[in-house]
C-alpha cells in the first residue's frame, strides 16, 4: 500500500513538472496562427490565461499543502515573462497599447524580483551550509528551483569533463573514501571508443546527405561525448564516503545518497538476486554485481531529481576493495552500540 501511494505521488510529481512545459509550448504554437493576427488582443489574453493557469495548477499539484505566497507571486511573474517572451509581434503591439495590462505585469515581475532578492540575501548569509549550497538556495529564490538545479548539474558536468584532469577526489576532511571506479575502467574505455567511432561515422556518412543534418548531429554527438567523459571522470572524483553521519553512497553524478549510521543494522557480502532487484533496494552498483549490501531498520527516502520514488530498506553497491570498508563500518557500528 505504501509503495502504491509512493508511486502515485511520484507519477503526479513528474506529470506536474513535464505537462506544463508541453501545454505552454503548444499554446506558443497556437498564437502563431493566422487567426492571431486578426484578433491579437484576444489571443494575448487567452495566452496569458493559459500560461498563468497551467503554471499555477502545476504549483498546486507539486505542493504538499497550501503553496506560499512567494511561490504564487513567482508563478505569476514567470507567466508574465513567458507571455512577453513568447508572444509574436502583433500580440506585443496589442500589449503595449494596453498600459493597464503592461503596468500590472511589470508590477508583478518587479514585486517578485524585490521579494526574491530579499530572501536571496538571507539565503546567502545563512550559516551552517557550504557556499555553493547558499548560492544555489539564493538563485532558487529568484528563478525556478528545478531550472537552477538543472543549470548547476549542467555546469558541474561540463567543468568535470573539460577542466578536471587530476588532483584528489572530492572527500571532506572528516570522511574516509572508498573507490569503485577501477572495476569500471575497461567498460568506460570501451564506451568512449564506441562513442568516438559513432561520432566519426555520423560525420562521414551524414555529411554526404545533408549539411544541416551534419551540423545538428555534430552538436548532439559532441555534447553527448563531453557528458560521457564528465560522467566517467566523476566515478573517480566522487567515491563512496564513510562519514560520522553515515555512509554516503555515490555513483558519479548518478547517485548521491546518505544512509544514516543509526539506520544500519547489518553488513552483508552475500545476498540473492531477488533482493538486489527488489524495488525496496537502492542498487548503486554500475555495470557490475554488488559486493556489499547494507540492511536498514527503517525506510530511508530516496533523493531523486525527476520523480519521487518509494523509500529503500536495503542498499547494494560495489567497491574495488570492500574489506577495509566492511571492517571500519563494523567497528563504527559496534562502537555506536557500546
Amino acid at each position: 500500500m505504501v509503495a502504491q501511494t509512493s508511486n502515485g505521488v511520484g507519477r503526479r510529481h513528474v506529470a506536474a513538472s513535464i505537462t506544463p512545459a508541453i501545454i505552454v509550448a503548444l499554446a506558443g504554437m497556437a498564437v502563431r496562427t493566422p487567426l492571431t493576427n486578426a484578433y491579437p488582443f484576444a489571443a494575448l489574453l487567452l495566452f496569458l490565461w493559459v500560461v498563468a493557469d497551467t503554471l499555477m495548477l502545476s504549483l498546486i499539484a507539486r505542493s504538499e499543502g497550501k503553496p506560499p505566497w512567494s511561490a504564487v507571486l513567482g508563478v505569476l511573474a514567470g507567466a508574465s515573462f513567458t507571455v512577453w517572451l513568447g508572444s509574436p509581434s502583433a500580440m506585443r503591439e496589442a500589449l503595449l497599447e494596453t498600459p493597464a495590462l503592461v503596468v500590472t505585469m511589470a508590477a508583478v515581475v518587479l514585486g517578485h524580483v524585490a521579494w526574491a532578492t530579499s530572501r536571496a540575501r538571507q539565503a546567502v548569509g545563512k550559516k551552517g551550509i557550504d557556499q555553493k549550497q547558499r548560492w544555489v538556495s539564493a538563485a532558487s529564490e529568484i528563478f525556478p528551483p528545478a531550472l537552477v538545479r538543472l543549470a548547476v548539474a549542467e555546469m558541474t558536468v561540463i567543468h568535470m569533463a573539460l577542466f578536471r584532469w587530476g588532483g584528489p577526489a572530492d572527500v571532506p576532511a572528516n570522511a574516509r573514501a572508498f573507490a569503485y571506479h577501477r572495476h569500471l575502467t575497461p567498460m568506460c574505455a570501451t564506451l568512449l571508443i564506441l562513442s568516438a567511432i559513432e561520432i566519426a561515422v555520423y560525420h562521414l556518412l551524414v555529411g554526404h546527405w545533408s549539411r544541416t543534418a551534419t551540423l545538428v548531429m555534430f552538436v548532439l554527438s559532441d555534447v553527448g561525448f563531453v557528458y560521457l567523459v564528465g560522467l566517467i571522470k566523476s566515478f573517480r572524483f566522487r567515491p563512496v564516503l564513510l562519514t560520522p553521519e553515515g555512509v554516503r553512497v555515490r555513483a558519479g553524478f548518478l547517485i548521491d545518497q546518505l544512509v544514516p549510521l543509526d539506520a544500519i543494522v547489518a553488513i552483508e557480502g552475500g545476498f540473492t538476486g531477488e533482493e538486489v532487484r527488489d524495488p525496496a533496494t537502492l542498487n548503486a552498483a554500475l555495470l557490475a554485481w554488488p559486493n556489499i549490501m547494507l540492511r536498514l531498520d527503517r525506510p530511508v527516502p530516496r533523493r531523486s531529481l525527476l520523480k519521487r520514488r518509494e523509500p529503500f530498506v536495503r542498499v547494494a553497491f560495489r567497491l574495488d576493495d570492500p574489506e577495509p570498508f566492511t571492517r571500519l563500518l563494523a567497528w563504527r557500528l559496534d562502537h555506536r552500540s557500546s
